[in-house]
């Protein structure tokens, strides 16, 4: 994990928006999860993509750099004040401000409001706990072979703990087992970087 997290390396805007990512006491997707959404926003030339959950910027970072040239970024968050920081990150690494689309807000209330079936890829980095809500949303904004992401499924270790059944590890086992069910509708992987990162193409 170690080697894989600093084969790519992150510049001074990266590092930035990691330190105020720690800064304000919320977890980053690691440098090996970063440069998977990045890989995997160029193998989709994705054009648009929603993103739960913008924190202070890193994963925006990631995506964008991914993204064909004329690719914007739809990414929500519950917290003004991140999206702030994130809005810096990106014109630091000099992305022109059309090409992100910041929506403060809740998820469950900001996602019903997205067009169907318009986007590439849908990265999930909000509350574990609405994980399900995420994913039947994701079904509904991705295009035929779009990708759905999701950060953070192995919980620091707790997703394979079967004796700790708090609600939110169990939102996340339940998520792993429906994605893994529905092999007619989703062809997943999960992906040993970062702290666990669940990908599935849509059919």
């Amino acid at each position: 994990m170690a080697l894989a997290d600093t084969y790519i390396g992150e510049d001074a805007v990266l590092t930035y928006a990691r330190a105020q990512s720690a800064r304000t006491g919320i977890r980053a997707i690691g440098p090996s999860g970063g440069a998977a959404l990045r890989l995997l926003a160029a193998a989709l030339d994705a054009k648009a993509v929603v993103e739960i959950g913008t924190g202070t910027g890193v994963s925006g970072v990631y995506l964008l750099r991914g993204m064909r040239p004329d690719g914007v970024l739809t990414t929500v968050d519950s917290e003004p004040v991140r999206q702030q920081y994130a809005r810096e990150a990106y014109l630091a690494a000099g992305f022109a401000a059309n090409r992100a689309r910041f929506i403060p807000g809740r998820a469950r209330d900001v996602l019903p409001r997205l067009a169907d079936g318009q986007y590439d890829l849908v990265f999930c980095d909000g509350d574990p706990a609405d994980s399900g809500f995420h994913l039947t949303e994701a079904m509904r904004l991705l295009r035929p072979r779009g990708v759905v992401c999701f950060e953070g499924v192995f919980q620091e270790g707790r997703l394979a703990e079967p004796e700790l059944d708090d609600p939110q590890t169990r939102a996340v086992r339940d998520l792993v087992a429906d994605i893994r069910e529905q092999g007619d509708s989703l062809l997943p992987a999960l992906l040993p970087v970062s702290d666990g990162l669940l990908c599935a193409v849509k059919r």
